[in-house]
């Protein structure tokens, strides 16, 4: 697997996963993606040769719109969501809010949000265009990912607060574990 059509013909093939992106597309939410671990998660399956499929703790949808700030909209969301595919841990987020977590500042869209995740190997997403093709959005690109590389993105590298929560998290996640042969960052990019 070397570039975005790989990507997207190893999404294409995986009914599961176009089972998840197309029942997002019903929502018609503005700029929206399934993205991260969704993602992130199959491509190191594949590069690890594993014949079944890493359990996620949710499926991430990410959208952009300011006019519904509210977290009990996404739950209604989710609720729709499985409705039209039970049985998923279906994480919807309108990104014009989750700048909070992290304290940045106000995000400008979902690939904005993107560039913005803990790691450069998260930060890509996927969806259906105005035409039903699979597209990818990777503000960072697709090298990391692909070369089974966890570093932090831009932002949380040049941030020494965000780096500890990165560093956090890569205790927490424990990704090795699942996927032996990746490479973690430890302070030198």
């Amino acid at each position: 697997m070397k570039t975005e059509t790989d990507i997207i013909q190893l999404i294409e093939e995986d009914s599961w996963m176009m089972d998840i992106i197309h029942a997002t597309a019903k929502l018609q939410l503005p700029d929206w993606w399934v993205c991260a671990g969704f993602v992130r998660a199959k491509i190191w399956d594949t590069m690890h040769q594993f014949s079944k499929r890493t359990p996620l703790s949710d499926i991430d949808v990410i959208f952009f719109d300011p006019t519904q700030p509210e977290e009990e909209y996404e739950k209604r969301l989710e609720k729709q969501l499985s409705f039209i595919l039970p049985g998923i841990p279906w994480s919807v987020k309108n990104q014009a809010r989750m700048h909070k977590v992290n304290s940045l500042s106000p995000y400008l869209s979902s690939m904005d949000a993107m560039a913005n995740f803990p790691e450069t190997a998260t930060a890509i997403g996927v969806k259906t265009n105005q035409y039903g093709d699979i597209v990818i959005s990777a503000p960072h690109g697709i090298k990391d990912v692909l070369n089974l590389e966890v570093k932090p993105s831009p932002r949380f590298l040049s941030d020494k607060e965000l780096l500890k929560i990165f560093e956090q998290r890569m205790k927490r996640k424990e990704w090795k574990r699942n996927w032996h042969n990746l490479t973690i960052y430890k302070g030198d990019v």
